[in-house]
């Protein structure tokens, strides 16, 4: 019974609350490695009430808190949906803490999807470059079987029209892969196309091997 007892007043204390959360990291332009392991510390429930101060917070703020929602890297749906809701922000700096954040704070393929129309579709060369690197190096949480569709996307991107995604393209490609297949943006038409296929031979191969 005693032992019962201590585990629920050990749990019981262990919840985090709001103002914990909130205490960690104010001021927010104070805030660094050390206050977000302490946040790490606190585990998956903080993050709910993280995305609840950015709900509520400026712009400039949320940009802060996105990016130490990266800096945790820790899966939360709060936290996700929050997220998207800035990720087409006119706000250079919020952008890009939204897009590098996002990966690192979800595991599921619309994420991907998001990064990628941004990566071949924005009117901005720089946010499609850093919705690259963010396919590149942010998609932490993903199984193997999720990044076939990463994969699969970034090979198809290599047939962009625009030089400039075809380069970023190629570049999250080579940081997955550590290959390139010949590949050059800017190489001859026939070239980039025989590549190509060489790259769709290699993911089937890598998908059958899963």
């Amino acid at each position: 019974m005693l032992y019962r007892m201590l585990h629920l007043a050990a749990a019981i204390l262990a919840v985090v609350a709001l103002a914990d959360v909130r205490a960690v990291i104010t001021p927010l332009g104070s805030v660094g490695q050390d206050e977000i392991a302490r946040l790490k510390a606190m585990g998956p429930d903080a993050m709910p009430h993280l995305a609840r101060i950015y709900a509520t917070s400026s712009e400039d703020d949320r940009a802060t808190i996105a990016w130490i929602m990266y800096g945790i890297g820790t899966k939360s749906p709060e936290a996700r949906a929050v997220l998207l809701q800035d990720v087409h922000t006119k706000n250079e700096k919020l952008r890009l803490q939204v897009q590098w954040a996002l990966g690192r704070v979800s595991d599921d393929t619309e994420i991907v999807d998001v990064l990628y129309d941004i990566m071949r579709n924005d009117s901005s060369a720089l946010f499609r470059d850093k919705a690259a690197c963010a396919l590149a190096y942010d998609q932490i949480h993903l199984t193997e079987k999720q990044k076939v569709l990463l994969y699969r996307k970034l090979i198809d991107a290599l047939a962009d029209p625009k030089p400039q995604v075809r380069g970023i393209a190629l570049q999250a490609l080579q940081i997955h892969t550590g290959q390139t297949k010949g590949f050059h943006p800017t190489g001859p038409e026939e070239e980039r196309r025989n590549s190509i296929e060489r790259w769709k031979l290699w993911l089937a191969e890598y998908e059958r091997n899963l």
